[in-house]
């Protein structure tokens, strides 16, 4: 009786601080590609917040966190086209998201976290969509403004081609 209450203890003591197991680092994509193999498994994934925060009343905040070549190598900052985004949404409790930079947009790169949380795979208690239920967040980079610079080959093209459009159009040709 006495051994197994030092094991009831012993275990109790390292769920509750934390060392029995640590969450399981994946990408994006692998949660994406093995979602339902990585349900009710409490992971940690790196990437950018993007979108929007979703501040809801019920006292949680939802946005999107992409982990995809484009965090890292954004297009806008010379990054190259490698195929599209691959992100997943996260849900955590507003306190958690407070005090997050601006999520990344078209002229913003969002912070850069690791979340940890349970991947919830096609939850019936929200309608089915599979999500990431963030218990913390770690901020890895804060977010940044982007190359705003202007493109000016594409601009004289798109002058030249509404020029000449113009042109056709004044002779009737269009």
């Amino acid at each position: 009786m006495r051994r197994l209450r030092l094991v009831v203890m012993t275990t109790l003591f390292f769920t509750v601080s934390g060392a029995v197991a640590a969450a399981e680092e994946i990408s994006v994509p692998e949660l994406i590609t093995n979602s339902k193999a990585w349900s009710g498994s409490e992971v940690t994934v790196e990437g950018e917040l993007v979108g929007d925060y979703g501040f809801r009343d019920d006292g949680w905040m939802w946005t999107q966190l992409n982990g995809d070549s484009y965090v890292r190598s954004p297009i806008r900052d010379g990054g190259q086209p490698l195929g599209g985004n691959t992100g997943v949404g996260v849900r955590m409790p507003t306190p958690v998201g407070v005090g997050l930079d601006p999520p990344g947009g078209y002229r913003t790169r969002g912070p850069i976290v690791k979340v940890t949380g349970i991947w919830k795979h096609h939850d019936p208690s929200r309608q089915g969509e599979s999500y990431l239920e963030a218990t913390s967040i770690e901020v890895v980079e804060p977010g940044q403004g982007m190359n705003q610079e202007p493109q000016w080959i594409a601009t004289w093209i798109g002058l030249g081609l509404l020029g000449g459009s113009v042109a056709l159009w004044r002779k009737g040709s269009i």
